[in-house]
């Protein structure tokens, strides 16, 4: 009697871990659990898990027999997902003119967009996110597309990216929004981790008016060239991370590689601030209104902390124009290399920034704090702005100028600056 009790025990114990572990490989909803193209079949991969798992696993192995998972249209995020990238290499595809990834609560006609909460990006062992073999649209808003931007160039015409809508003068002619590979618009909580991203159509990352957001462990390689049938093309605006209006509550930690442009941006710019703007719109490389609204629209409490990149421009650049302000950003631990022969445009840390409308009113940049970095290049840190409160120590700087700080206008026009422990090294 023991014997047979003891025996049925173990049965219902081993049916019991069965079923349990069962349903535990029946909890990850895939792509390849659907029908359609790969966009498709993500998407409702991502329809199927909100409100149930709220988890979707994309695959190294594709069902219809690839490795690469190709996207034609942007795979929408809606709020509560986990994204799990399990070793997988997702690739925009040639006939695609929209980003990789977007929060699904912003895009075109959506002129106010709702606020999403809860959206995680996780990347498990090999993860590459990359461009299109031939992208249809690169650079920013201002771009006037071309076959050839060399030969434009050349011409005096400055404002180009390469794209091969070029060719079809029936489509838009300009880069927009949608040549951004992840646009997060409007987040409460979001992650991304553990990603490298290659050959962005314009910046990597970009985030409008979101908050309380974590990026780690990301490798981004975004040069500023393309091999397109067998000739290298120009193409422009590679950013790595962009953080726009209204960003706060930010931790961008352990993110190396190579950028074209500048490799973190922090952009408050209130550029045309004309009070009709809208918002979802192609006119911009912005989704929201590209202007400064208040207090709510400042960019603050930012995080920087271990930084290993090269970069043609900046490798942090903090920028406000007019009344826009961003403050409080601390960065610790910044490695930064300029990229040789290319005119001697990099800093490791760019405060201010001329070009970008009017300049930032007094103050409006502060409480930007600086420690541990090496650096060459044209400067180590150059201020372009009537900043305040800002505090610069243990710098180590091998680059052109004799000053560890440059100082791009009257220092008398700054408030509280504090330098500590600022080393120039002679170059060889």
């Amino acid at each position: 009697m023991i014997f047979n009790r003891f025996t049925l025990l173990l049965s219902v114990l081993f049916w019991l871990i069965q079923t349990i572990s069962f349903g535990q490989a029946k909890v990850d909803i895939t792509p390849n659990d659907f029908q359609g193209s790969d966009t498709e079949r993500i998407q409702q991969a991502v329809r199927a898990a909100r409100g149930t798992t709220n988890l979707v696993k994309i695959p190294r192995s594709n069902a219809n027999g690839t490795t690469v998972w190709k996207i034609d249209e942007a795979i929408l995020l809606p709020s509560d997902l986990t994204l799990i990238l399990d070793n997988c290499t997702i690739q925009l595809s040639d006939s695609c003119r929209d980003n990789m990834f977007r929060s699904d609560n912003a895009g075109l006609g959506v002129e106010n967009p709702e606020w999403n909460k809860n959206i995680h990006i996780i990347g498990q062992g090999n993860v590459v996110l990359k461009g299109a073999d031939n992208p249809r649209a690169t650079g920013d808003g201002a771009r006037k597309l071309t076959l050839d931007p060399l030969e434009e160039r050349k011409k005096g015409n400055w404002r180009v990216s390469y794209g091969s809508d070029a060719a079809h003068p029936d489509r838009k002619q300009t880069g927009d929004w949608r040549n951004i590979m992840i646009l997060i618009v409007k987040v409460n909580g979001f992650t991304l981790k553990n990603v490298r991203i290659e050959n962005s159509h314009a910046w990597a990352v970009s985030f409008e008016r979101t908050i309380n957001a974590d990026l780690s462990d990301i490798e981004l390689y975004n040069p500023e060239h393309l091999t397109i049938n067998g000739k290298e093309i120009h193409v422009f605006n590679k950013d790595g991370i962009d953080l726009r209006q209204g960003c706060k509550n930010f931790r961008i930690h352990n993110i190396r590689g190579f950028t074209a442009d500048d490799f973190i941006a922090l952009s408050n710019l209130d550029t045309n601030p004309d009070p009709n703007k809208k918002g979802g719109t192609l006119n911009s490389t912005m989704l929201t209104v590209s202007r400064w609204m208040g207090p709510e629209d400042d960019i603050e409490q930012i995080y920087i902390t271990n930084i290993n990149c090269e970069s043609i421009c900046r490798a942090v650049a903090i920028r406000a124009s007019d009344s826009a302000s961003v403050h409080h950003v601390y960065i610790d631990g910044l490695m930064s290399r300029e990229v040789k022969g290319q005119g001697g445009r990099h800093n490791a840390v760019l405060i201010g920034g001329k070009g970008y409308g009017q300049l930032s009113h007094s103050g409006k940049i502060n409480h930007i704090f600086v420690t541990n970095v090496i650096s060459d290049g044209h400067s180590s840190i150059r201020l372009e702005a009537p900043v305040a409160d800002c505090h610069f120590m243990n710098i180590l700087y091998h680059g052109h100028q004799e000053n560890v700080i440059e100082y791009a206008m009257e220092r008398s026009v700054m408030r509280n600056l504090s330098e500590i422990n600022l080393n120039k090294v002679n170059s060889q």
